[in-house]
């Protein structure tokens, strides 16, 4: 608890000054005003989350949460917890759809085992394995309340440990089976919604299977009486390794003042929980897509954030994160290289009134 405790207590909101020199560096640029949209205002909120107006973001990395979750005994998946095991190991190799799409971004990827139900192996895996699965909570709580907490001080530890050895933007991502139903649990209680209005069918769930999801979740919530105004309750009760793994990394860039990645619902749920446990979290967070599932937007709504995808991406493990990299690059040469008004001795554009 002294390293959460110590990294929200270090959390600073964004550099207002810093915005403001990016806003007027791109009003100088040769181009209609705010004619790149968000890509403009996302440059503008990375100088706050940085603290300058000179941005890099050469060095890139995408971290992905991998564990299992009890409550797949449920029947709430279309697949077995193996798999979670056998995309882990995949992901070592560089043979799965994030690392196809983190190399063509130049990212680093970076597969955290922190809840894997079995041992994996791949010389690219963080092994920081704290349980081999959460309980079903359907029964009880997925973890402990302490289990919980170091698993988001392993999020801390491994996004500081990035952004210290020169990592300035990260991608986050996931990887387990039955993971959509703890998020969908966690955001029907953080956003007091019904289970029903927060569950899809994951990674292709039948009709039959999604009602024994809802069902599930609603067992859950009512056995364990998560409280909606403690994230720590609700994370270790209805929640999972990965997810409480990511709200770590939200929080450790974050207090390195790095920009990160939200990679859709899941990503989107454990961001939730870092920002009800460190609101100044929410100020370096931007939002790669929305997610297909039906929370996805309720969520980025509640965050505050703007997708910069609308692609119908559910995929996870960090799809989103990577596929968005290449525009911020774009962005970023633009605000860099473009020529001012003054440089080819034009009349700047002047804000509407």
């Amino acid at each position: 608890m002294e390293l959460l405790e110590r990294t929200i207590s270090r959390i600073v909101p964004a550099d207002h000054r810093a915005e403001r020199l990016a806003q007027s560096r791109w009003d100088s640029i040769a181009k209609p005003l705010h004619s790149l949209g968000l890509l403009e205002d996302a440059v503008v909120r990375i100088a706050g989350m940085t603290g300058s107006p000179n941005i890099d973001l050469s060095h890139r990395a995408i971290v992905v949460m991998c564990a299992d979750h009890g409550v797949v005994a449920q029947g709430v998946t279309q697949t077995g917890q193996e798999v979670t095991a056998i995309v882990t190991e995949n992901m070592s190799k560089g043979d799965t759809s994030v690392c196809c799409m983190a190399r063509t971004a130049h990212a680093d990827l970076v597969p955290v085992d922190i809840g894997v139900a079995r041992p994996v192996t791949g010389e690219r895996i963080l092994q920081r394995n704290l349980m081999r699965g959460t309980h079903d909570m359907t029964k009880g709580a997925a973890m402990d309340r302490a289990v919980c907490i170091e698993a988001i001080e392993t999020g801390i530890r491994t996004a500081v440990d990035l952004c210290t050895s020169g990592v300035s933007l990260l991608g986050t991502g996931e990887m387990g089976i039955g993971n959509t139903t703890a998020a969908s649990a966690v955001t029907a209680v953080l956003l007091g919604l019904d289970p029903e209005e927060v569950t899809g069918r994951g990674a292709g769930l039948s009709s039959e299977g999604l009602v024994r999801k809802v069902a599930a979740i609603r067992t859950a919530l009512s056995v364990n009486a998560p409280d909606p105004q403690d994230p720590l309750d609700v994370l270790s009760k209805v929640g999972g390794l990965d997810l409480a793994g990511l709200a770590g990394v939200f929080l450790g860039a974050a207090v390195c003042r790095t920009p990160v990645l939200v990679d859709g619902f899941i990503s989107a749920a454990a961001a939730l929980c870092a920002v009800r446990l460190c609101p100044a979290a929410k100020d370096h967070l931007l939002a790669s897509h929305v997610s297909a599932e039906p929370a996805g937007q309720r969520l980025l709504d509640e965050l505050g954030l703007v997708p910069f995808l609308r692609a119908g991406m559910c995929l996870g493990e960090g799809t989103g994160a990577a596929a968005v990299m290449p525009l911020l690059d774009m962005a970023l040469s633009v605000y860099r290289e473009m020529a001012t008004f003054d440089e080819i001795e034009v009349e700047a554009y002047q804000p509407l009134t």
